[in-house]
Formats: C-alpha cells, sequence, structure tokens
C-alpha cells in the first residue's frame, strides 16, 4: 500500500506463516506422533537395528547344554566349564521319561529347559534316583494347583557311597528344593514359552516312555504335551 508516495508494510500475514506459527503453537494441527511399537512381555528392541526380538536366545532343537556329573557331583556346561555342586534355574518345560538315550542304555531321565543367566535357553538331565527326588518335588506342587514352572528350584550335588561292592563307590544324586518365583517373572517365562517348541534333537527317539510332560515338542507327531497330562496341572 501507498501512502504519500510511501511504501507501507502489508497489514495481512502471508498465509504459509500463519499455518507455520500454529504449527509451533499446537504441534498436533501440522505433525504426526509415530508410536512406540507395541511390544510382549517377553520382546525388546534391538540397539542396533531398532527390530523387535526375543530377550531370550533359542537354536530349535538345540538348547545351550548343561550337564550333570554324577561321578564328580558337579554341574558343568557342554562337559568342560564347572560352574560347580548347584544349579538353580525356573523350568519353562520338562519331560520325565524312559528311554536308551546318548549310549547310556534304558534309564528313568528327566529333561529339564530353562532360561540361563545369559538369557539362553538352556536345558539339563538328570537320570536314576534324582528323577525320583524330581518326582518328589511334583506331587506337593501338583496338589497346591501348581507345577515346577512355579517355581525356582536348586539342585545340589549329594555325595553317596555304595558299600556292596569293594572298593566301595563313590556317586552323586541330585537333590531339589524350590521356593516360589517372581509372579513377574513367572508371568513372562509362561507367555514366553506359549507356542514355542522345546526340545533337544540328541535325546529324541521315537520310543520314549513319557510319563509327564509340560510345554515339550515331540518332532515325530508335530505335537506339544502329546503325552499324558499327570503332574503337569
Amino acid at each position: 500500500m501507498k501512502a504519500n508516495g510511501k511504501v507501507t508494510p502489508s497489514a495481512t500475514v502471508n498465509n504459509n506463516t500463519t499455518e507455520h506459527m500454529e504449527a509451533i503453537q499446537n504441534p498436533d494441527v501440522s505433525t504426526e506422533l509415530v508410536a512406540a511399537p507395541s511390544l510382549k512381555i517377553w520382546e525388546r528392541v534391538h540397539p542396533l537395528t531398532g527390530e523387535v526380538v526375543p530377550k531370550y536366545k533359542y537354536l530349535e532343537g538345540h538348547p545351550k547344554q548343561y550337564r550333570f556329573d554324577a561321578k564328580e557331583g558337579q554341574f558343568n556346561i557342554n562337559g568342560v566349564d564347572k560352574i560347580g555342586q548347584t544349579l538353580t534355574f525356573q523350568p519353562l518345560a520338562w519331560r520325565i521319561f524312559t528311554d536308551n538315550i546318548l549310549k547310556m542304555g534304558t534309564k528313568n531321565w528327566a529333561e529339564i529347559f530353562f532360561i540361563d543367566a545369559q538369557d539362553c535357553v538352556s536345558a539339563v538331565l538328570f537320570h536314576g534316583y534324582s528323577v525320583d527326588n524330581i518326582f518328589r518335588l511334583i506331587e506337593p506342587l501338583y496338589y497346591d494347583d501348581m507345577t515346577l514352572a512355579d517355581v525356582v528350584i536348586t539342585a545340589t550335588a549329594e555325595k553317596k557311597e555304595n558299600t556292596k561292592i569293594q572298593p566301595k563307590g563313590i556317586y552323586h544324586i541330585a537333590s531339589f528344593k524350590y521356593q516360589f518365583g517372581d509372579p513377574e517373572r513367572t508371568r513372562e517365562l509362561k507367555a514366553y514359552a506359549e507356542g514355542r517348541k522345546f526340545f533337544r534333537q540328541e535325546t529324541l527317539t521315537d520310543v520314549a516312555d513319557v510319563k509327564t510332560a509340560y510345554n515339550f515338542f515331540n518332532p515325530f507327531n508335530g505335537n506339544g504335551d502329546e503325552e499324558p497330562a499327570l503332574l503337569t496341572n
């Protein structure tokens, strides 16, 4: 606008400028917030890729192997790294069965899957009298409407002597005690276990006589928990 030959500033504000000012004052007008991914309780966001991944590592059919050496009374990892006379874990899945596996003849076995301190799905085997001790653990939980999945177990090597032979034989069995698991941790582990296929390739046969199982997957028939439901509910 001209007044007395001079140019005066326009009283009209540019539309683009107005919209910009409104956006600053009210960001919801022109911007959209990107919602964070909805995570299950057993998931996390990978710090490098941004992908949603499980918190726990599991190569299906090949869990990390913990072993109980009944001769030495020691637990170890892969038969190499000794970790002591005790092992503490909260079971994810298990089966108790009779079979001829690992070239050790037909025995009673308990195979238990759990998450170790490095967040790896792991498995440990017990046989013989140790299996009887596990049943002694399961029975009172069953009558309290609980399972091994609800408790944290500590397995301890217990020294025994066989005096029927000379010189006397020394061996160890595993004894077990438990305490109730943290409710939130228990809920997370149970949620993670849903729909997963827990098994160990090296211990599978198609003739195992299964006494009880929980969250165990048998690739021979494609079903988990196909075994009798005794002491699992």
